[in-house]
């Protein structure tokens, strides 16, 4: 089992889950040396990367969640992982959140490299209940062990940020979207220089029942199959349309 982050493995998340995981599997650690959130998928390519080992079973690279999950299973470890687990993020990953979070691009390479993943997402502003999460992740891998998902699938989990014993429990769903995100921020340096700060996400706005926005809401754990073929197989025929009438 292959755990890695975007959030750095000194988190508490990645620490929770590794634990938790760690009951019934063989964990390794390998996740980014610093915070590394909204990385989405990309890969270091323009400098090589070091790997230390900073305890037994725990790795720290000076990358991306990419880069982690790919140098795991491309070559740093001896035996192919045969699950990965990015997580657990301290705050949502909901909706349109996918396309810009180091948690999903981490599970994501891993099912681009054959290997069934998962992404946790604790959702909270200053998230507590780890515990509760990383009980939420075992149970998913307990399952997937079970009856694996189809290739192409990563699941994206969101729990609410609440005791396990409140949690209400596990509902499949779709991706919920966000509104426009807030305008930059704009600041003045000491030398009189503009400087900005990126705006927080929007709030829900396909929101309703049915999306993971709405079960979290709710106290429910919100399960989102994601398919890594990201063609829109509705739009080929209009497209094909399109491009008959061109020429080469």
């Amino acid at each position: 089992m292959l755990v890695s982050n975007d959030d750095g493995f000194r988190s508490e998340g990645i620490r929770c889950l590794a634990a938790e995981l760690r009951r019934t599997a063989r964990v390794t650690v390998i996740a980014p040396d610093r915070d590394r959130s909204a990385a989405s998928n990309s890969l270091t390519l323009d400098r090589p990367l070091h790997v230390i080992e900073e305890e037994e079973g725990v790795y720290s690279v000076n990358g991306t969640p990419t880069d982690c999950v790919h140098l795991a299973i491309s070559g740093f470890l001896d035996d192919e992982p045969d699950m990965v687990f990015s997580g657990i993020n301290a705050g949502a990953n909901l909706g349109d959140d996918v396309l810009y979070s180091g948690t999903v691009a981490a599970a994501t390479e891993g099912r681009f490299l054959g290997v069934p993943a998962v992404a946790v997402s604790l959702v909270g502003s200053r998230p507590r209940h780890y515990e509760a999460a990383a009980r939420v992740a075992r149970e998913i891998m307990e399952h997937l062990e079970r009856d694996p998902l189809p290739p192409n699938t990563i699941l994206n989990i969101n729990v609410p940020d609440a005791p396990w014993e409140e949690i209400r429990g596990f509902m499949a769903t779709r991706l919920g979207a966000r509104h426009r995100a807030e305008p930059v921020m704009q600041i003045v340096d000491p030398k009189g220089r503009r400087m900005y700060w990126i705006g927080p996400p929007g709030r829900g706005q396909d929101a309703g029942p049915g999306t993971d926005f709405d079960a979290v809401a709710q106290g429910y754990v919100s399960v989102t199959p994601l398919d890594i073929d990201l063609t829109n197989h509705r739009a080929l025929a209009q497209v094909t349309g399109w491009v008959e009438g061109v020429r080469a």
